[in-house]
């Protein structure tokens, strides 16, 4: 159990009477943060904050998140003008979800746009930088870039940009209609009316479906071994997006993924586990407790022992919400824990976060549950209190 104590080399505050949720236990108890860290050796006189037997859990660790594009373009047809005050916009959020360590996930790709698109993912990766330089973030920000195989703009926009030494993970992904997460054709055509308000005749729809499938075959071979060998070059993890059948599961594998990101079938999370693969899934099909697409539930994977990794995707507040119902589900707290702090952090490739051990960075939260609901009432991030 860590212990509060005092500081001999700065400043010290102990939070006490905490249910301090370790990797395998939670047990009740204090802590103390110093310099940046969580505290080891004697530290009286630091000053206390009285949890009054609220949980402590590390800051939240999110390797995919979509949300700061909402920042950028908030309505259809709006962009925003300042990129630094979107920035910090999408930041705020993110550490008022309890999220102090975040993967920007920003898809490479023109998406037909005429450019719209790569504006915005230079002018999101220039925001970042720009406030993360002049010391504006809260959060730790870095970037998950998901590759978009068949889009005739990916590789030259890899290129400008997977140098940055904030890159931490590509992922790969084909939403070519008909395959993986658009499958079933008549969803993806629903969804791009929706969306998009793309209205097709049948005829129209034809001619895309051949125009988009034409692209896949002469596109995305050589754009994964591109981004293969990107990776590899550079000693970036690389995933797999929206895997559905064996074949794309040991695509995969061959192309040495470690890393399946939102497999839709359980016969793909089942193989990608076989195959020593991790598997991801997005908090908020926790939270609505299925997929609003038709996929398979992560709860569902999990009761399957199928589950690795939770990340907000597309809803911040998502994350921590996920987590505590994966607990009352499973009966594991700190397991459930897990796979929104330490697994991936691990994942990541971060050593000094995830966890509450001494040493390792304080980024931290105190969560009351009220009727059913994690509600933060402390934020600390690298030590400094947000809330």
């Amino acid at each position: 159990m860590l212990v509060r104590n005092d500081n001999t080399t700065g400043v010290a505050t102990a939070l006490v009477n905490a249910r301090i949720v370790l990797p395998n236990d939670v047990v009740v108890g204090d802590i103390a943060i110093a310099d940046g860290v969580i505290a080891a050796g004697e530290h009286s006189g630091a000053s206390e904050i009285d949890f009054e037997g609220d949980y402590l859990i590390p800051g939240l660790v999110d390797i995919h998140t979509d949300n700061i594009e909402h920042h950028f373009q908030p309505r259809p047809g709006v962009r925003w003008p300042s990129p630094v005050a979107a920035v910090l916009a999408h930041d705020w959020q993110m550490l008022g979800s309890g999220i102090t360590t975040v993967l920007d996930s920003l898809s490479l790709g023109d998406y037909d746009t005429g450019g719209a698109r790569t504006a915005m993912l230079n002018a999101a990766i220039g925001g970042i930088n720009t406030a993360r330089d002049g010391g504006l973030l809260k959060s730790d920000h870095y970037f998950h870039f998901r590759c978009e195989l068949s889009d005739p703009g990916l590789l030259p926009i890899l290129e400008a940009h997977v140098d940055d030494p904030f890159v931490r993970l590509l992922s790969m992904m084909d939403h070519t209609p008909g395959q993986r997460q658009w499958h079933d054709i008549g969803l993806y055509r629903a969804f791009r009316r929706k969306k998009n308000n793309n209205v097709w005749t049948d005829e129209e729809f034809a001619v895309y479906l051949a125009e988009r499938r034409a692209h896949q075959a002469q596109l995305v071979p050589e754009a994964r071994e591109r981004i293969v060998a990107a990776a590899q070059q550079r000693g970036i993890r690389l995933a797999s997006h929206d895997d559905t059948t064996l074949a794309d599961v040991e695509q995969s594998q061959d192309d040495g993924i470690s890393i399946s990101e939102f497999p839709t079938t359980m016969i793909a999370a089942e193989r990608a586990r076989q195959l020593g693969q991790q598997v991801v899934m997005g908090s908020p099909n926790v939270v609505l407790g299925g997929s609003h697409s038709g996929n398979v539930g992560a709860l569902e994977l999990a009761e399957a022992g199928l589950l690795d990794v939770l990340t907000s995707d597309y809803v911040p507040a998502s994350l921590l919400h996920a987590s505590f119902v994966l607990a009352e589900r499973t009966g594991n707290l700190p397991a459930a824990i897990a796979t929104v702090t330490s697994s991936p952090a691990a994942m990541s490739g971060f050593a000094d976060r995830g966890r509450i051990a001494p040493g390792l960075r304080a980024d931290l939260l105190r969560v009351r549950v009220v009727d059913g609901l994690p509600v933060i009432r402390g934020i600390w991030a690298a030590g400094q209190r947000y809330a």
